[in-house]
């Protein structure tokens, strides 16, 4: 009997793009052999539109068109520009029907690790399909890894739930509801996102773990290259070795070398959460050289009052380098700041 009578056909592009009624859908789903014919349709549409190219139509079209408006009405109706516009539309709806047709398939493969994950609502053995909209869920007792086309992979590690969001060729993004991910990418920076309640991680050709509650508080950790984390205008740039915390509506916090010192990890989440005058003095008492990641981070994040603290802590633990204007740096000017961390990652 299913969960509930209505079907659920005008709930399915909502429920592709943004997981509404995720659970009361699924199940009926589950049940409905109708819906789950609707939904293929529905999710192989956006798909479509999806990876749809954008085409510029020949200057010439524009020209003929322009040339008939501008001709006297009187002129005799039959246009050359008519069966030419005709035809260039023919060509591209045939050409367009036959990539819809015989196009690759935008799925990505899914290996079962341990246990039996589930694929939209299907659970898979070993090798399983998934396509952009349709969730991966693992739970207590599975593993799952996903292939992200062919840079790299995300294994899901136990009671973890994700959506993959696009998977074209200069966007391949999934988003964590909730759970740990552990993602390895060998490609350009800027290709794989992963979207969270509180931010989106931003690979910069790397390999990381990332950890996020459902309302928001998280963790990532890098072990390989760079991630920056981004939420509302704020960014962390976490390198190999470092971690930082998210919080909920607030976004990134400040990242930290996982081997700082327990007083200034303590400290720094107080400040991350307070932006006290305490716990800065602290945080600066007992930074390091390679906690100048830290103290450049901060730079932006401090009262105005404050900012001045914070370069003479970075300017004492090592020097400033040429080019590099105490002037600039504490009007936070980006060009200035970027070269600044530049300099400063040789220490890291």
């Amino acid at each position: 009997m299913n969960m509930f009578s209505g079907h659920v056909s005008d709930r399915l592009a909502a429920y592709i793009e943004e997981a509404r009624d995720a659970t009361r859908v699924e199940r009926h789903l589950a049940e409905c052999e109708r819906c789950r014919a609707d939904y293929g349709q529905v999710r192989a549409g956006i798909a479509a539109l999806e990876c749809l190219p954008l085409a510029e139509a020949p200057a010439s079209i524009w020209s003929s068109i322009e040339s008939a408006l501008d001709a006297s009405p009187k002129r005799p109706a039959f246009a050359p520009w008519k069966l030419g516009f005709a035809a260039v539309a023919a060509v591209i709806v045939v050409s367009f029907t036959y990539w819809i047709v015989n196009r690759p398939s935008a799925r990505w493969e899914v290996d079962g690790l341990v246990g039996s994950p589930v694929v939209g609502v299907k659970h898979i053995g070993q090798v399983g399909r998934v396509a952009a909209g349709e969730w991966v869920e693992t739970d207590s007792r599975s593993r799952a890894r996903i292939k992200i086309g062919d840079i790299g992979s995300v294994e899901l590690a136990p009671n973890t739930r994700a959506r993959v969001v696009a998977t074209q060729r200069q966007e391949n993004r999934i988003a964590l509801a909730h759970g740990e991910i552990h993602a390895e990418i060998s490609a350009p920076p800027r290709l794989f996102f992963v979207d969270t309640p509180s931010g989106t991680a931003v690979d910069l050709g790397c390999e990381y773990s990332l950890f996020a509650e459902e309302d928001g508080s998280g963790l990532i950790r890098v072990t390989r290259g760079w991630v920056s984390f981004q939420s509302n205008g704020r960014e962390s740039l976490v390198p190999a070795g470092a971690s930082c915390r998210i919080r909920p509506h607030s976004g990134p916090g400040t990242p930290y070398f996982d081997d700082a010192s327990d007083s200034l990890k303590r400290t720094l989440d107080d400040f991350d959460e307070t932006s006290g005058a305490d716990a800065l003095t602290a945080i600066l008492a007992s930074a390091r050289v390679r906690d100048t990641l830290t103290l450049w981070h901060l730079l932006p994040r401090v009262a105005a009052a404050d900012r001045e603290r914070v370069y003479g802590r970075i300017a004492a633990l090592t020097p400033v380098p040429n080019g590099i204007s105490k002037e600039k740096v504490l009007n936070l000017d980006s060009a200035t700041l970027s070269h600044w961390k530049d300099e400063l990652a040789w220490t890291w």
